[in-house]
């Protein structure tokens, strides 16, 4: 059978429960998925000090649920032949919604860090069969339409995840926001088990092999990578002996495992859909903004927090205009989808995530809550305009039944393009911040009047409180204090320019993209 019959054959199945009806658990889902990937950021402190735990043993909180999700991800394909892929959904949903009741649970570091494992797991197949699923149950005019729905949770629960967080922690305590997904996660679970069905391709199979030497590779490389990226910068990288070899070993296991899925028959994931151009270029492009709205989660809550003083719910609060963009961006999306060039789409979305970030790049302390609230508005229009249509274009060229291989692939890169993003940013942050401060010490000497102007008005005013040289001294502290303040400053204001930049680098990628027609 031919190529062109296959798809044929394919595109004949239909479901038989409405698919608006049928992606309501899935969306559901997805929703709590995505939300823990950010909800216990602003609680981590808390969670370290119930714990007695040390910050760097606190953060293995965040990353044991990233490295865990990452390794099950690209094995979605397998498992989803083996039990059926509607089994295995419904089993990744209930896995995820007991580990999160075992969080809560959690009364040390260990169990809570074996907790996360289990949650990882459990969430690792839920993003990319979500995604197979609503692009398999509509046919293609109505895929742009599915997909803003899509998009909007899995652009809005990564904004909101702090803003709930914070509140939970401040009004509650923080073990309910791993309680909150046992009801909706049940009630998930049994919506799937009424609602959803498998196409023939996707069904239990017989006599299925596990690629064991590849998923062995996968979990190497991934846990390495993420301990580099994750200890990396406190370890000053590449100096640290240790980091050298974990980054070696890291390197080793991800060429051999590329390499074993290029030359083994029953590999764990099929790389073939990378000769398709819009996978390709869309995947990259995908990649940048995963990594660009993670890194930015990241940075400025801790920007309003530590230079304008704002509290943890209030700077999570800042990422609500976030989420009015991506949803007029959904509304947007969804009716211009069959009517415009998806491809323009993403340009215009991608333009303005890089226009949003150089305005961040401007920021100085003496803004207003409009100074960040307008950036973040279009910063947010920009995720949805060019996330859900990427999302289309990337896989509209290929066949139904690669679908939840190629969603895996993607969502495992992106997963990592996560990482990376949240791990580089600390860095940029420290070692910018270590320049700027290198560049304006120069300034702080007694053969610059200015400095010597402000030290003594500064010494005078405090004279009247303490002894002269005490004063000299206090005026002198206040002033360095100044002077990391802003070197802080400019490393926030470079990381922004950074993300601006990449976001228009990657627009180029879009003239390499076939436009699809739509039936």
């Amino acid at each position: 059978m031919s190529e062109q019959q296959i798809e044929h054959t394919q595109e004949q199945w239909t479901p038989s429960v409405n698919p608006w009806i049928m992606i309501i658990p899935v969306m559901l889902s997805v929703f709590i998925y995505v939300l823990d990937g950010t909800i216990g950021n602003v609680a981590l402190p808390h969670m370290a000090g119930s714990f007695s735990a040390t910050r760097d043993e606190s953060m293995w909180i965040l990353t044991s649920y990233l490295i865990a999700a990452g390794i099950v991800i690209p094995a979605v394909d397998f498992f989803s032949k083996v039990f059926g892929r509607k089994n295995f959904f419904i089993m990744s949903v209930m896995m995820f919604t007991i580990a999160s009741m075992l969080c809560g649970l959690a009364k040390n570091i260990e169990f809570m860090i074996f907790a996360r494992i289990l949650q990882g797991f459990g969430g690792g197949g839920i993003l990319p069969i979500s995604q197979a699923i609503t692009l398999e149950s509509f046919p293609k005019e109505k895929r742009g339409i599915a997909m803003s729905i899509f998009g909007m949770g899995v652009i809005l629960a990564p904004i909101i995840g702090p803003v709930l967080g914070g509140w939970i922690t401040d009004n509650w305590t923080w073990p309910w926001i791993f309680y909150i997904n046992v009801p909706f996660g049940c009630i998930a679970a049994l919506m799937c088990h009424k609602l959803l069905e498998d196409p023939p391709y996707a069904k239990k199979q017989k006599n299925v092999k596990i690629d064991g030497r590849g998923f062995f590779y996968l979990t190497v490389w991934l846990v390495t990578l993420q301990t580099v990226l994750d200890k990396g910068n406190n370890a000053d990288w590449f100096n640290a002996t240790w980091i050298r070899w974990t980054f070696g070993v890291s390197m080793v296991a991800c060429i051999l495992f590329f390499h074993s899925q290029i030359t083994r028959k029953d590999s764990l994931i099929d790389l073939s859909v990378f000769k398709d151009k819009n996978f390709s270029a869309g995947t990259i492009i995908q990649v940048v903004i995963q990594a660009v709205l993670y890194a930015s989660l990241a940075i400025l809550p801790q920007f309003l927090q530590s230079m304008m003083g704002y509290t943890a719910f209030l700077s999570g609060e800042t990422m609500m205009p976030r989420g009015c963009g991506s949803m007029v961006a959904m509304v947007l999306t969804a009716t211009l989808t069959n009517r415009l060039d998806n491809r323009l789409m993403v340009a215009v979305g991608l333009s303005l995530i890089g226009g949003a970030s150089l305005a961040f790049g401007a920021l100085n302390l003496q803004i207003s809550n409009m100074n960040i609230a307008i950036p973040n508005f279009f910063m947010g229009m920009g995720m949805g305009l060019a996330m859900v249509p990427i999302m289309n274009l990337s896989v509209d060229t290929l066949r139904n039944d690669q679908m939840t291989n190629a969603t895996g692939i993607q969502n495992l890169l992106k997963n990592i393009g996560s990482a990376i993003g949240t791990s580089l940013v600390a860095t940029m942050l420290t070692r910018f911040a270590q320049i700027h401060q290198y560049m304006l010490v120069g300034k702080t000497s007694e053969l610059n009047p200015a400095f010597i102007e402000r030290v003594q008005s500064t010494a005078a005013a405090l004279s009247g409180y303490t002894e002269h040289a005490v004063a000299q001294y206090m005026a002198q502290y206040s002033l360095y204090g100044q002077l990391v303040k802003q070197s802080t400053l400019w490393a926030f204001i470079d990381s922004f320019r950074i993300f601006g930049a990449l976001c228009f680098a990657v627009i180029p990628l879009l003239m390499l993209m076939k436009k699809v027609k739509k039936a």
